[in-house]
């Protein structure tokens, strides 16, 4: 796979600083049931790396340290991890909000025919990827059969309250674009996802979230091989919202690798673009140090979350 970074580097992305840090993402290991084209982590079936034992504690001790008020844990399939329930009970006794980044496909995977149930009892957020309302395009994108699985999972966790106004149990549901190109307004594509999902198979959910495809890892190469990286790179500069620089998730975030590295976000966790302050900053130094008011490492593939409407990992920055 080609490497990105160096397609990056040089940028005019503004300069930004953090704020106070309230949620730290991490991603708990690359194993996943799925490899799909628009993955940004490369994740797959064959991926081995796994957040070991020793840094599953540290993270508790620094969720009551810094006191954290989300842990976004993601992957890979994030389910998969042997360490991912106790880690979800330890947190949500702490008070910690917890959020799922679920493929949905996983709740039929073996061992996990009490994941859904798991999931209501702790009251965990799922947020659910599901990059279109039409079998054709998702399996497309994610593998044949990807689509079918996907609802009957849906369907399983409304069945629980998910997605129910009142039940307290918040469904959000993913979109990213199936190529090139920018999102479509969100609360238009959402009120499209409401329509279709109702009516053809009675799932309700609580937010859509429109994704931007990032230029990087499995996304970029591909579009690198088909001669479309310099063009998606100038829609993104061409569509720049300096408004949204406000909303960015990395003014708040902080994403954790299975090693327990640190980064300013996800995206660069896997450009392996370090901390300003420190080049391999850890989660043993949230024990004693506060990020906030620090610069945030940028390059050109930021400006995936500032075009257009935006994008950060809790969907669009503004209504458009």
């Amino acid at each position: 796979m080609r490497a990105m970074l160096p397609l990056l580097q040089a940028t005019e992305f503004p300069a930004l600083r953090r704020g106070k840090l309230e949620t730290l993402q991490i991603n708990i290991g690359y194993r996943c049931n799925q490899r799909c084209l628009h993955c940004h982590v490369n994740a797959g079936p064959d991926r081995t790396e796994m957040m070991d034992g020793a840094t599953l504690e540290l993270l508790r001790e620094v969720l009551a340290a810094r006191r954290i008020a989300t842990l976004d844990i993601t992957g890979g399939a994030p389910e998969l991890h042997p360490g991912f329930r106790a880690l979800v009970r330890d947190a949500r006794a702490q008070g910690v909000h917890v959020i799922d980044r679920c493929n949905l496909t996983v709740l039929f995977e073996d061992g996990q025919h009490d994941l859904a149930q798991f999931l209501a009892d702790a009251g965990v957020e799922v947020v659910a990827s599901l990059p279109c309302y039409q079998l054709d395009n998702v399996d497309r994108q994610r593998g044949d059969g990807v689509f079918d699985k996907s609802i009957a999972a849906l369907q399983q966790l409304n069945a629980l309250g998910y997605g129910v106004p009142g039940s307290g149990l918040q469904l959000s549901l993913v979109y990213n674009p199936q190529g090139p190109s920018l999102p479509p307004p969100q609360a238009q594509l959402e009120a499209d996802y409401r329509r279709e999902l109702g009516e053809r198979y009675g799932i309700v959910f609580t937010r859509l979230l429109a994704l931007t495809n990032m230029p990087i890892q499995r996304f970029g190469s591909t579009l690198v091989s088909k001669n479309q990286f310099h063009g998606y790179m100038e829609l993104l500069r061409e569509n720049f919202v300096a408004a949204n620089l406000q909303g960015v998730m990395c003014r708040t975030l902080l994403s954790v690798d299975w090693q327990g590295y640190l980064y300013d976000c996800d995206f660069n966790q896997q450009l392996q673009i370090p901390l300003a302050y420190r080049a391999r900053a850890h989660l043993r130094d949230l024990l004693h140090e506060d990020p906030e008011g620090l610069d945030i490492q940028v390059a050109d593939h930021c400006f995936g979350c500032t075009a257009g409407q935006g994008s950060s990992c809790g969907g669009a920055l503004e209504s458009t």
